[in-house]
């Protein structure tokens, strides 16, 4: 297992940094690719919980959450929420009329993947936008990465005391607080790496990247256990298949668009500063 691990970061993780490096339609497209099937996983694992999501309806609308992100000003959100609210409400209705009682559920699944997946998904697009997006998109996921590992290994060689011992076993307070610590280096010495290579402004405090590192090791482990909550709920130990030894794309992304939402907004307030 953990042979197959290795052996699929070594291809995935190689190529999801050339793609945050060459940015543009290659790396925007890939985000749309792996939401989408992000997409179709959760409806899947709402699916075993007894609800009625809609997957077509689902896909549509984080894909058209992307690419308002992408092409359209914020302005246009208010009538694509409009649209994705009635869109939904149509097919909950004729999948009623249809025979399926579990309707009103699937609606609410309907607009929570949408709005989970879609708007909080869309930032990985947002973050790498904006100005200098290339090396704070560098600091936010990896950091995000590395704080992970941290909570792994510490967790491994000093965790006693469970932190969510329902939704997470494994987590452990010691993994908690190491990867606070490797979070925040991570952080500081990937803004001290990006200055060097003029990714990042040479101006750039160190204490921008140690705090993006400390904000993001504390509250993207949420993104983690909320998916947690649903596999448990639902009965499964993964979201699906796809990459060998680590589950399905949404058991990977969980950190992913938590960490690129916080850090496209701590970003802005950097500029700010």
């Amino acid at each position: 297992m953990l042979s197959q691990r290795v052996k699929a970061a070594a291809i995935f993780v190689p190529l999801v940094l050339v793609l945050i490096y060459v940015g543009g339609w290659a790396f925007n497209i890939f985000i749309l690719l792996v939401l989408a099937w992000a997409a179709l996983e959760f409806s899947r694992m709402f699916g075993k919980l007894g609800y009625q999501p809609f997957p077509p309806l689902l896909i549509a609308g984080v894909l058209l959450f992307l690419l308002q992100r992408w092409f359209l000003k914020e302005d246009y959100l208010g009538w694509l929420l409009s649209l994705l609210i009635f869109s939904s409400a149509f097919i909950a209705l004729v999948q009623y009329e249809s025979g399926v009682k579990e309707a009103a559920a699937g609606f609410t699944a309907n607009l929570a993947g949408m709005l989970y997946l879609g708007w909080v998904g869309s930032f990985l697009i947002a973050l790498r936008a904006v100005p200098n997006g290339l090396g704070w998109t560098l600091t936010a996921l990896p950091a995000t990465w590395l704080a992970d590992s941290g909570a792994y290994f510490f967790g491994r060689w000093f965790g006693k005391r469970q932190l969510a011992p329902k939704l997470s076993p494994k987590k452990t307070w010691a993994g908690m607080g190491g990867g606070l610590v490797w979070g925040t280096l991570s952080g500081l010495l990937l803004v001290l790496l990006w200055r060097a290579v003029g990714w990042l402004p040479a101006g750039t405090p160190l204490w921008q990247g140690a705090l993006m590192g400390l904000v993001l090791s504390i509250l993207t482990p949420i993104g983690d256990l909320l998916i947690s909550l649903f596999k448990r709920s639902a009965g499964l130990k993964d979201t699906g298949d796809l990459i060998p030894g680590h589950g399905g794309v949404l058991d990977r992304i969980d950190t992913w668009i938590w960490a690129a939402m916080l850090g496209y907004y701590m970003a802005l307030l950097f500029q700010a500063v």
